[in-house]
């Protein structure tokens, strides 16, 4: 088993972030890594026990490239609609997704958590479905983070869903969730993000 970092379940959880740029391009990560995070994963709820995820695990540069190149597609038009950043830390989160649109395809890993929806029409409120995917997904975040292991939570490739389900021979049935860069990070002293105050949040007993 590979060796985990000294972390408390609530430094876990607290400092499992978007990692872009301290993402290690030059290191290679071994598949037998990537399962044994994906078994811990896998340990996550999904409806009704049926575990119907799937993870599409891309290491051959080919591939890698023709996902990227979606991917990047996609950022250039989000970026562009999106306009200038509002404030400072909005331009680091902007500086650190070009960056990461433009190594997509060098990072060593690239994982897509998908679903079998069964052929069925997605419902209106997708919250069931998606529900059965995306917590299995944050759990791959989490493990691999205690491995040493980094990621960012990424959907824009989902734009060209179908071209990449093409790609990669991915059944009609089965629809794309996410898509996980994965790699070394470039040291492991990650802090917790800021977020809103909890008093602007929480409410008790009803809105």
């Amino acid at each position: 088993m590979t060796e985990l970092l000294s972390l408390s379940p609530d430094e876990l959880l607290t400092t499992t972030r978007a990692v872009r740029r301290r993402l290690d391009l030059s290191r290679p990560v071994p598949l037998e890594v990537v399962r044994e995070a994906l078994e811990v994963g896998l340990q996550a709820p999904s409806g009704g026990n049926r575990q119907r995820w799937h993870w599409i695990v891309l290491t051959d540069p080919a591939l890698k490239a023709q996902v990227a190149e979606y991917y990047r597609r996609s950022y250039r038009a989000y970026r562009e609609a999106g306009g200038a950043p509002a404030n400072a830390a909005a331009a680091r989160v902007a500086t650190s997704s070009d960056h990461l649109a433009e190594v997509m395809a060098e990072v060593p890993v690239l994982v897509i958590g998908a679903i079998d929806t069964g052929g069925a029409e997605l419902p209106a409120n997708q919250a069931g479905l998606w529900g059965s995917l995306l917590p299995a997904a944050w759990n791959l975040a989490l493990a691999l983070r205690a491995r040493g292991l980094g990621t960012a939570w990424t959907t824009l490739h989902l734009q060209y869903e179908r071209e990449v389900a093409e790609i990669l021979g991915i059944p009609d049935r089965v629809r794309q969730g996410v898509l996980l860069p994965v790699a070394y990070t470039k040291g492991t002293d990650f802090k917790p993000g800021p977020r809103a105050d909890m008093d602007a949040v929480l409410h008790v007993d009803g809105w």
